[in-house]
């Protein structure tokens, strides 16, 4: 039993197509994760866990997986557009759903931004001719036409993007190795598990509260539950799937970068500056500047596709919201021929430029956009491990209620995600809490206007 589809005022233009498979799926949410995520914040792990930096990415895979389960449950629950939107109205009532899809677009709408920046400071760095903030846009322009094009056509260039990306990582591994066999590590084999010298549990776990912000995006996968060709069991499967290789992948890149990395994690941790380039200075150690150069264009690629996967995902949430007339109705019109929620790709793809922009024109743009994400998500992450006790064992007074997988695991993956709230910036818990109170107030305004039913 599912929460009713409806038509927000004015119609829609067509349906959703169920055109994606078991790949495409998978493609948008390793494009959104990106599989050489961890290159940005290596040396900040690095230090925090005192060298323990692939062991970080084993635990946050760990820790994530409690999320991807609840989105696996909920997504057979509720098998439409909206992700964890849908699955708190369902799961909660119409309140939380609310609330959880209002938390979700900060994300969602600001993460893309930030690829977008990180795509645009790369191809300026590469082509400094051009300004940062032309890149940038070029980037929201390009992406955009492919979403609005159709979701195969994105899937399917995303596909070919994720493909070079991947293949770089590859070149990456073959090189490490070759380097490792030729002049040995430069810390202890085991290091990156068991970390070096000072070594501590509470330094991995304020390490993991930073890691798992790496996996923020596969989450994304659920936002396309009415364009899978399967249904909701592949979307489940997919969600898994894209968390376990993304683990993978993190843990693997982490754990040869730690044993090339020049400077022990007590150096990096007393040089806060070189933490930003210490994945890129390992490489050129150990391989030279032309594997920089390839890791380099490769990121500035996969980020603007990053936010492409983004970009398509906040689209999709904000069609949900106006079909169920939480948004403006306008919002939920799909393109007959293309099958895609065109008005609410655009309103998503002008938050991203907006942003993306004038982050790209301040000397502290990034910082500042940086600083105001990821709390959203987190908190809808909240909601939606609620969402499976609340389904499970209140709204279906416990039948088909199985404990464990029901009751205990929603509740380990909260406890994580409370965690990670409690060890996020100041900035982000401020911004967070306010967007939260706008959203309660624009709840309790439509409450106020419909009257008591």
């Amino acid at each position: 039993m599912t929460a009713p589809v409806t038509a927000a005022p004015g119609g829609t233009d067509g349906k959703l197509h169920r055109t994606l498979t078991l790949r495409d799926l998978i493609v948008y949410g390793m494009l959104f994760i990106a599989p050489m995520a961890p290159v940005g914040i290596f040396g900040t792990l690095d230090a925090k866990s005192h060298g323990a930096v692939a062991l970080v990415y084993v635990v946050a895979t760990v820790a994530m997986a409690f999320t991807a389960f609840s989105y696996a449950q909920m997504v057979r629950v509720a098998p439409q557009a909206g992700s964890v939107y849908t699955y708190a109205r369902v799961g909660l009532g119409e309140g939380p759903g609310f609330i959880a899809g209002w938390m979700a677009l900060l994300d969602y709408l600001l993460i893309p931004a930030v690829a977008y920046l990180f795509s645009g400071i790369a191809l300026h760095a590469l082509v400094p001719s051009v300004s940062q903030w032309v890149w940038t846009a070029v980037a929201v322009a390009v992406t955009t036409a492919l979403n609005l094009a159709g979701v195969r056509t994105a899937a399917l260039v995303g596909f070919l993007v994720l493909a070079m990306e991947i293949a770089v990582l590859l070149v990456f591994v073959v090189c490490a190795i070759f380097a490792l066999s030729d002049r040995g590590a430069q810390r202890d084999w085991l290091s990156p598990l068991t970390g070096e010298a000072g070594f501590t549990t509470e330094a991995v776990v304020a390490a993991v509260s930073v890691a798992v912000l790496s996996y923020l995006g596969f989450d994304a996968i659920a936002a396309f539950a009415e364009e899978a060709a399967g249904g909701s069991e592949r979307v489940a499967r997919a969600v898994v799937t894209c968390l376990a290789v993304a683990g993978v992948l993190f843990v693997v890149q982490t754990y040869l970068a730690a044993l090339l990395e020049p400077m022990s994690s007590a150096e990096l941790a007393a040089k806060p500056a070189a933490q930003g380039s210490a994945f890129y200075d390992t490489v050129d150690s150990a391989t030279g500047p032309w594997l920089h150069d390839l890791v380099a264009v490769s990121k500035a690629v996969g980020a603007a596709f990053a936010a492409l996967a983004g970009q398509a995902a906040s689209g999709r949430l904000l069609f949900a919201m106006a079909r169920d007339r939480r948004l403006p109705g306008v919002l939920s019109k799909v393109d007959r021929a293309s099958g895609v929620p065109r008005v609410a790709v655009l309103g998503a793809a002008a938050v991203n430029l907006v942003a993306a922009v004038w982050a790209a024109r301040r000397d502290d743009g990034l910082d500042r956009l940086v600083s105001v994400v990821d709390v959203g998500a987190l908190v809808a992450f909240a909601l939606l491990h609620l969402s499976v006790i609340g389904w499970f064992a209140v709204r279906r007074r416990g039948r088909e209620l199985r404990p464990v997988r029901h009751v205990v695991v929603p509740l380990l993956g909260l406890a994580v995600v409370i965690a990670v709230i409690a060890k996020a910036a100041a900035t982000a818990q401020i911004v967070g809490g306010l967007w939260l109170v706008a959203g309660l107030g624009v709840l309790g305004a439509e409450v106020l206007r419909k009257g008591p039913e």
